[in-house]
């Protein structure tokens, strides 16, 4: 199994949304306002924030949002077992939205016309 070189892929993709963010400002933007929204209410701390992320990206298979939030979680003191337990819950998520959606084929099934 070839092992990612997530700092630098970090670094790249950092690189990268740097070069969008001169062509689209108004879209980095957007994104900085709804990504500091949380701190204006500051009803979680920071590291919670960091370890949903860390799910939703895992669920959403983004591999720039687990290089990015994972450093994150870490730098704010997440534990390898809070991550484990955070990550679990991903897993159990799309495990369980696999079946939700496994249920609506039975109903695509019963939906169609007879024979």
């Amino acid at each position: 199994m070839h092992m990612q070189d997530w700092n630098a892929y970090r670094d790249a993709l950092m690189g990268r949304v740097g070069d969008i963010a001169k062509l689209s400002p108004d879209v980095l933007r957007g994104l900085n306002t709804i990504e500091s929204s949380p701190k204006k209410t500051n009803l979680l701390e920071p590291k919670f924030h960091e370890l949903i992320a860390l799910a939703v990206a895992v669920t959403t298979r983004c591999d720039g949002c687990i290089a990015v939030h994972a450093k994150k979680a870490v730098e704010l003191g997440a534990t390898p077992g809070e991550i484990a337990e955070t990550l679990s819950t991903a897993i159990a998520l799309n495990a369980g939205a696999a079946l939700v959606y496994s249920a609506r084929v039975f109903d695509t099934i019963a939906a169609l016309p007879e024979k």
